[in-house]
């Protein structure tokens, strides 16, 4: 299946990319836990895009006792921090994730699929959130797969990330390649630890790879992007 460009019309007018990458991570799920995946892994899918949060504090501080008089239960009574003056700005980045948790010690997250959307690209405060998310599963060795078929914006987050590793140049694809797809696995070894790295460029026309879909302390499997996201076009009717 050809990569086609969701970020411009014609095919933007015509559907949401927002709606196809929620049908792409929903097929790379029923991929991997379709045989693909030991019987003790399984995959699920966690979408968040746009700037709601799920818990609203300021909401949750807004209940007082007045407007919810306090019923005689044994349960602790509310209770809120004191005021402080140290308020941050934050970035918290969309998420378009598919991630594989083992169940043999409870739920465990050993592998993580990043669909990036435009707003991971934008500023430099949500390239930078993304890649420190990145860079905190690699640290505690769970394997990442970036998925990027964002034509609307330029920045390369896979290069952002490696610099952000502090990784030399030959690490890094061409600045020109600002789709790419790159699966990363690490690993603890005798002779130190490492990250290894498959970086395929990726442009509108082109068949999406096959990469190594790394799980941690365990197999490594493989993510048939083709084949899933062929799926996720024939669901959006785009074939």
């Amino acid at each position: 299946m050809s990569l086609l460009d969701h970020f411009h019309p014609p095919l933007s007018e015509r559907r949401s990319w927002e709606g196809f990458h929620g049908l792409w991570a929903s097929a790379m799920v029923e991929y991997l836990n379709d045989g693909v995946l030991a019987d003790e892994f399984h995959a699920d899918m966690h979408v968040h895009v746009g700037s709601a949060i799920e818990v609203d504090v300021a909401t949750l501080e807004e209940r007082t006792p007045r407007e919810h008089p306090p019923i005689a239960t044994l349960a602790a009574p509310a209770w809120a921090p004191p005021a402080t003056e140290l308020v941050m700005d934050a970035v918290f980045p969309d998420e378009i994730e598919v991630q594989v948790l083992s169940t043999t010690a409870g739920l465990t997250l050993v592998a993580a699929i990043e669909l990036l959307s435009p707003a991971n690209k934008d500023r430099v405060q949500s390239r930078r959130a993304f890649v420190a998310k990145c860079a905190s599963y690699l640290s505690q060795g769970i394997g990442v797969v970036m998925v990027d078929i964002v034509t609307n914006r330029r920045a390369n987050l896979h290069n952002e990330l490696m610099t952000y590793l502090n990784q030399p140049s030959r690490f890094c694809i061409s600045s020109d390649d600002f789709t790419c797809a790159v699966a990363y696995r690490p690993s603890r070894r005798l002779d130190g630890d490492r990250i290894e790295v498959w970086p395929v460029p990726l442009s509108v026309g082109s068949s999406l790879p096959t990469l190594p879909l790394a799980l941690r302390n365990a197999a490594t499997v493989p993510l048939d992007l083709d084949a899933t996201y062929l799926a996720a076009c024939q669901h959006s009717r785009l074939r």
